[in-house]
């Protein structure tokens, strides 16, 4: 057979796969989504407990249910070089870690330096204390992100920042969470879109992908029911695939399964999530599997 054969050949076949892939698809329906999240990571406040207990087993447990990517909330006594290690033998990484507000301000060098030695890209802050949440004061954290972003980006690093609710909450007719978003650098500032708080907090996250595009470099991955409690990922109503799509427009990379109080622990007297109590290891294998069923 001559090549020009062969080519014609291939053409036919390649046109005929095609029809049958339209004729599968009813007309005027765009073919099923085929997306699967392909690198499913944990923010370890969920396992904190365990994690004090058995730093290493911990992780271990962890890897073994499949989650490659790392997110820190505190290291529990071991140094830098000890976690890269634990991580480098378990076949993990870490792209991000969680760093307090205060110790932004007061000791980003060594933060700095610790997030190069375990390989991480992100620093973010989770939390802005309650006497910190005046407009002045998002005024002022916005440019000290700002600030640390340039040290960050020197090193080859980048700041973040994660929400809760609260950022939501309108202050003299201005919203946080905007001033936060347009007073930081894209370029230095990464934000990472917790979906349980600003749902919990009534507001539609997709309209802020839309309107930042490339923002949204991480996501917190933390399901709600119809109580509004935080519950393991597909125990609740939260439309991950629908959110997910966005991940172009937004800038997903990395995707952090997270719940605050795993496996119903109680907290103030009561419940806060479903499952078994204290076992914050059946909370994550549960996520995990629904991440792992999850097409968009």
């Amino acid at each position: 057979m001559h090549m020009n054969d062969i080519l014609q050949s291939r053409r036919t076949l390649l046109k005929a796969a095609a029809a049958l892939s339209m004729a599968a698809v009813p007309w005027g329906l765009h073919a099923a989504p085929s997306r699967r999240l392909k690198n499913i990571g944990l923010q370890l406040y969920t396992l904190r407990r365990e994690m004090a207990q058995d730093f290493t087993g911990t992780l271990a447990k962890v890897a073994a249910l499949g989650y490659s990517e790392m997110e820190f909330a505190g290291y529990f006594d071991k140094s830098s070089k000890e976690v890269r290690q634990i991580l480098d033998q378990l076949g993990m990484t870490s792209p991000a870690t969680h760093i307090p507000l205060p110790m932004i301000r007061d000791n980003l060098e060594t933060e700095i330096e610790t997030a190069l030695i375990i390989g991480q890209k992100y620093m973010v802050v989770p939390f802005i204390p309650p006497n910190e949440r005046t407009l002045d004061h998002y005024h002022r954290n916005a440019e000290l992100l700002n600030r640390a972003g340039e040290a960050c980006k020197s090193a080859g690093l980048q700041m973040g920042y994660h929400n809760h609710n609260f950022e939501f909450a309108a202050t003299d007719s201005q919203i946080p969470y905007d001033i936060l978003l347009a007073e930081t650098d894209p370029e230095l500032v990464a934000m990472e879109m917790d979906l349980f708080w600003i749902m919990y907090a009534g507001v539609d996250p997709i309209p802020y992908f839309k309107k930042h595009p490339g923002r949204f470099a991480m996501l917190h991955v933390k399901d709600m029911d119809s109580s509004r409690r935080m519950v393991d990922v597909g125990s609740g109503s939260i439309d991950f695939a629908e959110l997910f799509s966005y991940r172009n427009t937004a800038g997903f990379k990395h995707y952090f399964v997270e719940h605050d109080n795993p496996g119903g622990r109680r907290s103030g007297g009561r419940r806060t999530g479903g499952g078994r109590a204290g076992d914050g290891l059946t909370s994550v294998a549960a996520s995990i599997k629904a991440l792992r069923n999850l097409v968009f």
